[in-house]
């Protein structure tokens, strides 16, 4: 499998938490300059509407780059008229304007040379007890994905699930829940980003996550990133969970995997590029220790070895 990089631009922008601001703003044409410049990178994310208000524009920073674009992220979330919820939305006038932006982010995708856009519905979920009627939430989101992927075929619209945050419950929270709403809505246009983190924190397995995506179809997108499964920090892929990241580049090797690998990944300490740099560096370690270990010999532990000769077989590699 060789893979292929992509930068997610608004992580090099302005990053804070409740508690502090980590990095400053930085406008689009440092940023787009910035991913250019990233050894490894062939791709951008970019956000609508934020990155993409200025058709234009944005489309004469991606030439300058010379970099594709894998795909545009719908933001749904940051506008005050999403607080609660945006195809979930208990008022019929801002659940249409949900799908109204999301079949904008699907024109810009064409428009921009790809086919990709992912969304992430982290305002369409509830807090407590008896806040929200899950009938209707689930009906409404049935609707509003069928409505989207109904206005083109050419673009496929890729659902990022989490399990939480914003809300504690998110509609979408793990991959089966996912699968079952592409089946409801039907469409063949409608499937899955699998971001690795937020697999982890919903206490899957990122490569049985793939496995289920692909064997029905749905598998769109994939984000990289690493956690501690309590959080989604969204730190470099191998720091916490090395053999998920090596066991997920292998299942995606064996699929035949030839999509965008786009990386979710936040710094803390030092310059958002470096972190970005490094992280395509640690990918292709990763995609190196499979080649190390052989797909043969990996097929081969999962066939015919047990769980401890198999971890010591990893493990040795690591030292030999």
């Amino acid at each position: 499998m060789k893979l292929r990089h992509s930068i997610m631009v608004g992580i090099l922008d302005r990053y804070s938490d409740r508690f502090t601001e980590f990095q400053p703003a930085v406008p689009l044409e440092t940023r787009m300059k910035q991913a250019a410049g990233i050894p490894g990178a062939q791709g951008v994310e970019l956000v609508y509407p934020a990155d993409l208000g200025d058709r234009e524009y944005a489309r004469s920073l991606v030439d300058a780059s010379g970099l594709a674009v894998s795909a545009v992220n719908l933001n749904i979330k940051s506008d005050p008229i999403w607080r609660n919820g945006s195809f979930t939305n208990p008022d019929a006038e801002v659940r249409a304007k949900a799908v109204e932006w999301l079949t904008n982010a699907m024109d810009l995708a064409a428009d921009l040379g790809t086919e990709m856009v992912t969304v992430c519905p982290l305002m369409d979920g509830w807090d407590y007890s008896f806040q929200v009627d899950y009938a209707d939430q689930w009906r409404w989101l049935i609707d509003s994905f069928k409505r989207a992927t109904d206005h083109r075929d050419d673009v496929r619209v890729s659902i990022e699930y989490k399990a939480f945050e914003s809300r504690t419950k998110i509609a979408v929270p793990d991959v089966g829940t996912t699968l079952h709403l592409c089946d409801r809505v039907g469409s063949a246009n409608l499937g899955v980003t699998m971001d690795v983190g937020h697999a982890l924190i919903a206490g899957e397995t990122p490569a049985m996550s793939a496995a289920m995506a692909h064997d029905a179809g749905r598998l769109f997108y994939v984000h990289f990133n690493d956690n501690n499964r309590g959080w989604d920090w969204d730190i470099v892929p191998g720091a916490v969970n090395l053999w998920e990241m090596v066991e997920t580049l292998f299942y995606l090797d064996r699929f035949g995997w030839d999509g965008w690998l786009a990386y979710d990944v936040f710094t803390k300490h030092g310059d958002p590029v470096e972190a970005f740099a490094a992280t395509i560096r640690a990918m292709e370690a990763l995609e190196k220790l499979v080649d190390k270990l052989g797909r043969d010999r990996l097929q081969d532990l999962i066939d015919n070895a047990s769980p401890a000769e198999a971890t010591a077989a990893l493990v040795t590699a690591l030292v030999d």
